[in-house]
């Protein structure tokens, strides 16, 4: 079994040890739907330490030559922006002293209008080779929003990264997507059909 294997197999229990991936429950994503499968990012950054841990061995899985190029780390608030920021720290503490610094940019979300990004980090991303961040990928929508705000601000999207892959996403940005852990979550629900609340399973909503 080769390093990335492993990390990918040590993951996947971590994240179940650690409950915050949790499997064949009944949960209100609050979107209305509902699924047995949640990843609990209350509890992935409850303590710094336990993100600090999975955003080193997700750099353990990313290529080396993807370590180098990224120029900025951005992500959306609050999960991925936690993530990219931890991450934009881990890639310059892995790259000579003559590297010049990786940046981190949060993209904020605005209820009105979705995904926004404000004036300066707009800056910070201008020309530059933009690495996307999230805690999970479920469709891929959320990087996609992302990734069309980098390139209005005049970046460019080199991969797309996440500690948890559902295996679900149905958006190809056309770039490198890396996952430290990967599950392909069972079917989601309308919450007016859910077969798990017409065997009155207990709901857990966070």
């Amino acid at each position: 079994m080769d390093k990335r294997t492993e990390l990918h197999e040590k993951a996947l229990k971590d994240l179940q040890l650690s409950e915050v991936l949790m499997m064949d429950g009944h949960f209100d994503y609050g979107n209305g739907y509902h699924g047995r499968v949640y990843l609990n990012a209350h509890q992935l950054f409850r303590h710094p330490s336990t993100i600090w841990r999975y955003a080193q061995d997700l750099l353990d899985v990313m290529p080396s030559e993807l370590v180098q190029r990224a120029e900025v780390v951005a992500g959306p608030v609050t999960g991925g922006a936690l993530l990219a920021h931890t991450i934009a720290g881990l890639l310059d503490s892995r790259r000579s002293l003559t590297h010049p610094p990786c940046s981190f940019a949060p993209f904020n979300y605005d209820p009105s209008g979705g995904f926004a990004l404000r004036a300066f980090y707009r800056q910070e991303l201008t020309g530059k080779r933009v690495l996307l961040a999230d805690d999970v990928r479920n469709t891929g929508e959320t990087f996609a929003r992302c990734a069309a705000l980098v390139r209005e601000a005049g970046g460019t999207v080199v991969a797309t990264v996440e500690i948890y892959d559902r295996c679900e996403a149905n958006v190809d940005l056309g770039v490198p997507n890396i996952a430290l852990a990967e599950y392909k979550a069972p079917e989601n629900y309308h919450a007016a059909d859910c077969p798990l609340c017409a065997q009155k399973v207990p709901i857990t909503r966070f």
